[in-house]
């Protein structure tokens, strides 16, 4: 889904053909987990998702109509101040990669992105990053606040804390899934964990006639919890073309990144996606939640019979994979946005 940072490249849109008819995922209702005499099905559901499409409708998550009602508001007031507001919280200010991106200004397998968007993430202290310290410690920091709407911060902040807890409850149902411990990641998200919320609007058809809102891609972390509003737009590949992914109400989108996928030597999937721009001036809202450990985190192969199933992991060498979190993360930011890169973090331009 629309990723933190999209790290490789998916089959060109002109060798793949959009059909809404195969656009089915399973929907999987996380209460069940609860039922005693639910819970073996729920888990086979989960695992056959996981596995076969990388991709899943979650309900029975727990965050209320309300609470996204709140934050889709929230988003659309936020696109809707004045262009002077925005910019003064512009990622360019930021070491940390947070705060606001104009249209355009962002990049997918190197071509711009229609949308704009604000950057958010665990509210902390700038770190203090020394000669021999890795540079993906940057990634942590203070957030980026417009002055002009004073409430975003607490709404996105708690948004960011319920997400997270869905998010880890899942991440243990999807391992006792596939006949792993559950706890097996618990170490590594115990403490400061990688949180990431993106605040999205697509504007609708570039003026090049482009269709890239965000290119094709696959998220690079463990999980992705979005939430779109009722225009859609989102595509996954599937059986060799994209699908649709209209929105449910009540739903979030899920989808597995790359690092689940080392994590179980190629057995879950990280499937490649994008988001195609609405017509005309349509605007669609979306909020993508990203779930990841902390920066030093060394992800190792999840233990389980499964693993004589597990094809292995399929190397890239335009989007080397790195077991250390932080690594990945750091190359897709640079990636995605280098003039902030190029700004604060001349040294990593071509790293």
């Amino acid at each position: 889904m629309p990723s933190a940072h999209p790290s490789s490249a998916s089959p060109s849109s002109s060798s793949l053909a959009s059909d809404p008819a195969a656009a089915s995922l399973a929907v999987i209702d996380l209460s069940r987990a609860d039922d005693p005499a639910e819970r073996a099905d729920f888990l086979t559901q989960l695992h056959a998702a996981a596995r076969d499409t990388g991709f899943l409708y979650l309900t029975g998550h727990g965050i209320t109509e309300a609470e996204t009602a709140r934050i889709l508001e929230l988003t659309r007031a936020f696109f809707a101040l004045p262009e002077a507001d925005r910019l003064a919280v512009s990622n360019l200010n930021s070491p940390h990669f947070r705060g606001y991106t104009r249209i355009g200004h962002e990049l997918t397998g190197g071509a711009s992105d229609w949308r704009d968007q604000l950057d958010v993430g665990a509210e902390r202290p700038a770190p203090e990053v020394g000669p021999g310290d890795p540079a993906y410690l940057w990634l942590e920091g203070p957030n980026q606040w417009p002055a002009a709407l004073p409430e975003l911060r607490e709404v996105v902040l708690e948004w960011q804390a319920r997400l997270a807890r869905v998010a880890h409850r899942l991440l243990r149902e999807l391992l006792i899934s596939i006949g792993a411990p559950a706890d097996f990641f618990d170490a590594a998200f115990a403490d400061r964990p990688h949180l990431h919320t993106k605040l999205i609007r697509y504007p609708g058809s570039a003026p090049s006639g482009a269709d890239q809102g965000v290119g094709a891609h696959k998220d690079y972390g463990f999980l992705t919890l979005l939430l779109q509003d009722s225009v859609g737009g989102l595509q996954v590949v599937r059986d060799g073309g994209y699908v649709d992914i209209p929105p449910m109400p009540g739903a979030f989108v899920v989808n597995l990144g790359e690092l689940l996928e080392i994590a179980t030597e190629g057995y879950l999937r990280a499937t490649d996606h994008r988001v195609v721009s609405p017509p005309g001036a349509v605007e669609r809202f979306s909020v993508p939640f990203f779930y990841n450990p902390r920066l030093d985190a060394v992800v190792e192969t999840v233990p389980g019979a499964y693993l004589s199933a597990a094809p292995g992991i399929a190397q890239d060498s335009a989007n080397p994979l790195h077991a250390e979190y932080g690594r990945n993360e750091l190359k897709g930011w640079v990636r995605a946005h280098p003039a902030v890169a190029r700004r604060w973090h001349p040294e990593l331009i071509g790293a």
